[in-house]
């Protein structure tokens, strides 16, 4: 007769025979009892030091060296040694195979939680959520952030580090307007980006000497078209990417300035899923370890002090302080994902006739978790919460609305009844809506002929407009990729009226 398996116990001490046996555990329990799609994982044990590494490089391995991750480094290991901050159980990279740094500091629970998390709850929400197949090449990622960082090493050797470090600067500061919110055709894989390096300073340099030479306005005619138009569709205007437009357009920078820019382009790319599916993606991770670390408890696999342990670690990670607790710093997105994850099983399991006239279509199939896939397959964050937050929920975690209006006191617009949930979820959707969060800005014109001006404009919603100090300065880093002098003008989204304008000239 064999010998039971050992378990997972409770304690700090581990081995890696013991992280080995709990994630086939894991592994068995992930894809043949939940059916969950993943990339190949890639654990990787990494002290607290690496792991403060890691935050540093925005959670990138072989990122390139900037002087901003240096000072976030020395900021966070400052706060943890004295105690004001804590770590992170993990990171994981959305690659192909996936990446899970976890900490040897971690107890043999905390490990079995970080793979159930991270190695597949994480991971299948990477592989098979829309955005992220659409936007990112797990396949290709770690290939091109080694040529980026090679790239980029062999250019502060060339041109020097204060050189290469300027050019950083001023595509950091523009990196959340270096993102393309819809697709262009035939979008490379990252590879080919690598690959193509040559071929696209060849064609760079012909496509960038016809945009000079053709100057709209001069003999020839414009077919009809004003001028303003001609240079538009000269220039592919108006751009919302603004650091793709600089890369193509600017007139001053030199070939690798330019490759240095598409870089920065596609590292913010590479995050801009995350940044739309912030809550569902916790929400997958923490539903997913929750009921993994469950079932091998019933298993007998993780013993009561460890089952334990994770209870406490979990009922943490899931902790939202009311509005009036003073630990209260806005929606933990943790919270709010699980108990959405949670209440859709609810529905589609045991409904209520509440239920069924809010949610016909799934309100009990049966299918919880079939039905929690198709969500993590086909959501973002503000779409997910505007069709799965019930009345259930939004009494449970006592949500309400407020009307903030400087002329008049707050206002408790939505309460608890049927217009008031429907006012709520949207009010809260929107807060997850990365394009409402976000300026909404593009390089609209050019003064080809003359001085050549370069012309954005940013649409004001509900009369919010840019902090003038922050706009100067964002203003001044795009003059100085631009070389000439930038305008940019706040409009109203409704009328177009100009409300406001900034302008900045090259150094």
């Amino acid at each position: 007769m064999n010998a039971p398996e050992p378990g997972i116990a409770s304690g700090r001490d581990w081995s890696f025979d013991q992280l080995q046996r709990s994630y086939d555990r894991i592994e068995k329990i992930a894809l043949h009892e939940m059916g969950l799609n993943v990339y190949p994982n890639q654990i990787e044990v990494i002290t607290s030091e690496q792991m403060l590494d890691a935050y540093s490089s925005i959670g990138l391995p072989l990122m390139y060296r900037h002087w901003s991750f240096g000072k976030r480094f020395a900021r966070d290991e400052t706060l943890y040694r004295n105690g004001q901050q804590g770590l992170a159980y993990e990171i994981v990279i959305n690659s192909d195979p996936c990446i899970v740094y976890i900490m040897e500091e971690n107890s043999m629970a905390m490990q079995a939680l970080v793979m159930a998390h991270a190695a597949f709850g994480h991971n299948h929400f990477f592989k098979n959520n829309a955005l992220f197949r659409q936007w990112t090449d797990a396949g290709g990622i770690l290939d091109y952030m080694d040529f980026a960082k090679s790239y980029i090493s062999r250019c502060e050797e060339r041109y020097g580090e204060e050189e290469v470090e300027r050019l950083l600067d001023a595509a950091h500061a523009l990196m959340t307007q270096g993102v393309s919110r819809y697709p262009r055709r035939n979008l490379p894989t990252l590879q080919d980006e690598a690959r193509r390096e040559a071929e696209r300073r060849a064609e760079a340099e012909r496509t960038f000497n016809d945009l000079w030479r053709t100057l709209p306005g001069r003999s020839g005619g414009t077919s009809g078209l004003s001028e303003r138009a001609a240079r538009q569709s000269l220039l592919g205007l108006p751009e919302e990417n603004i650091l793709y437009f600089l890369e193509k357009k600017a007139p001053l920078l030199k070939d690798w300035q330019r490759e240095i820019l598409r870089i920065v382009r596609h590292v913010a790319q590479y995050f801009y899923p995350q940044k739309q599916t912030r809550l569902m993606n916790e929400g997958c991770a923490t539903w997913t370890h929750y009921s993994i670390m469950n079932r091998l408890h019933e298993q007998g696999f993780l013993q009561e002090g460890a089952f334990l342990e994770f209870l406490h670690s979990h009922t943490s990670v899931v902790f939202q302080p009311d509005f009036d607790d003073r630990r209260y710093s806005g929606i933990n997105p943790y919270a709010l994902g699980f108990a959405m994850m949670e209440d859709i099983v609810r529905i589609c399991e045991n409904p209520d006739e509440e239920d069924r006239a809010w949610f016909p279509d799934i309100a009990g199939n049966k299918a919880g978790l079939e039905t929690l896939k198709e969500a993590w397959e086909n959501y973002r964050d503000e779409s997910f919460i505007r069709q799965f937050l019930s009345p259930r929920l939004i009494r449970k975690l006592k949500l309400f609305a407020l009307h903030d209006d400087s002329r008049s006191d707050l206002l408790v617009r939505s309460i608890h009844n049927e217009r008031g949930y429907r006012t709520i979820r949207s009010t809260l959707a929107d807060q997850f809506d990365t394009v409402r969060m976000e300026p909404e800005l593009e390089v609209v014109d050019v003064d080809l002929v003359g001085d050549r001006r370069l012309i954005l404009q940013h649409r004001v919603h509900n009369g919010i407009l840019l902090e003038s100090g922050d706009a100067t300065l964002v203003l001044q880093r795009l003059a100085d990729l631009w070389g000439y002098e930038v305008r940019l003008e706040e409009i109203d989204a409704v009328t177009n009226a100009v409300l406001q304008t900034h302008e900045a000239g090259s150094r």
